[in-house]
């Protein structure tokens, strides 16, 4: 779900977890399901048509980001406030490191009225494809208020999509014939791709495609690089150069943006081991790095410096509630350069935080559990991941 941030799909705000849980913050959607509009019936075509073009138009920001949804169906599709559509519910869907060398998915899964043929043959499918024909699926049940494969049982329902065995009711334009029929075609190479949809002329009545938000804009905003490194600013900043992410004498050539403030679900994160969800977002291995200080940060900043001094660290730089300090001595990558931030939440509530600027990172983890922690017990109120440290 962060990766497919899109006018038409629920968005996620925060993750929180405890030992037994984990919960999903996402945008509220109050118009309901879909699913309540199709069971009472038919929807005129101009309707039908609109929610079309905002579910295609999801699906193709998914399938851009490497995202199958897998589950497409009227029940996962909320209305907002404004009738507009929202795709929710991405527990089934694929990401590509799930596919197999070919690009092919093998996982059945999905609801059986709504499945792809050839997700049940076991051979490996195209789970775009399979988003496709679900679409096609969802575009009858709109036009006639009812599925287009149906029996008393799984089996006849899949025996009907195996032979893409349906009839049109009358009603249903003929633009729209031709567009159900282009994606239920049980070969999926022959089906309709998401092009082929946007260039049909049915499609494009009305049709205005959203603004949605590029991959860049949401790392940035999440803090999360694709690649599995902490998203810099623009420009070149938090970039470092040279061996790792220190340049060779370890003098730090950009830091990390700060953050203008941190919010509740960040501070419980920083308190609980439990609440710590940092190795669903990241691939790097960190040391906790960051703990939460009931004094001020004017008091902070004062420690941090008696502890470069204590270290025989030399402070390269220094802004408000900022400091860059290095090492003297040369370690295994360079001399040990770290960033620390300070972001005052409450008078007397500060919430630091650590990062490597420079040298080698088991140095820099050895140094934050010998040297720096043991410094600054006085001050700190908890380190994240330290469940206990409060008692």
């Amino acid at each position: 779900m962060r990766l497919v941030r899109h006018p038409h799909i629920v968005e996620l705000k925060e993750v929180m977890a405890n030992k037994a849980k984990i919960f999903l913050v996402v945008e509220y959607v109050k118009g309901g399901e879909l699913f309540a509009k199709v069971a009472k019936g038919k929807m005129k075509e101009e309707i039908a048509r609109k929610y079309f073009q905002q579910l295609i138009s999801a699906v193709d920001f998914c399938h851009s980001r490497g995202v199958t949804h897998r589950d497409l169906k009227p029940e996962n599709l909320l209305l907002d406030e404004n009738e507009d559509l929202k795709v929710s519910d991405f527990g089934l869907s694929a990401l590509p490191d799930q596919r197999r060398s070919d690009g092919m998915l093998v996982t059945p899964c999905g609801t059986p009225a709504y499945v792809a043929p050839e997700v049940l043959k076991k051979k490996g499918y195209d789970g775009s494809k399979a988003d496709i024909w679900s679409c096609g699926v969802i575009l009858f049940a709109l036009l006639s208020g009812y599925l287009p494969f149906q029996g008393e049982n799984v089996m006849r329902i899949y025996s009907k999509s195996f032979k893409a065995d349906y009839a049109f009711p009358e009603w249903i334009s003929p633009g729209a014939r031709r567009m159900i029929s282009s994606l239920l075609v049980v070969d999926p190479e022959k089906r309709y791709s998401i092009p082929d949809i946007m260039k049909d002329p049915w499609f494009q009545v009305g049709f205005m495609r959203p603004i949605a938000f590029s991959m860049k804009e949401t790392a940035l905003e999440d803090n999360i690089d694709f690649n599995g490194d902490d998203a810099g600013g623009s420009g070149g900043s938090g970039n470092v150069s040279g061996s790792e992410d220190g340049n060779s004498n370890g003098e730090l050539v950009g830091a990390k943006p700060a953050r203008p403030s941190y919010n509740a679900f960040e501070i419980i994160s920083s308190l609980s081991n439990g609440f710590d969800l940092s190795n669903l977002f990241e691939t790097r291995k960190r040391s906790p790095s960051m703990f939460i200080s009931k004094h001020s940060a004017s008091t902070v900043m004062a420690k941090l410096e008696a502890l470069a001094k204590k270290l025989n660290f030399r402070v390269t730089g220094k802004k408000q509630f900022t400091v860059r300090m290095q090492g003297a001595t040369e370690g295994r990558k360079g001399k040990l350069g770290m960033t620390v931030e300070v972001f005052e939440v409450a008078p007397e509530v500060a919430v630091v935080e650590f990062s490597k600027s420079a040298g080698d990172t088991l140095e820099y983890i050895k140094l934050c559990e010998e040297e720096v922690r043991p410094s600054l017990k006085d001050i700190v109120w908890s380190w994240q991941g330290d469940c206990d440290s409060r008692q």
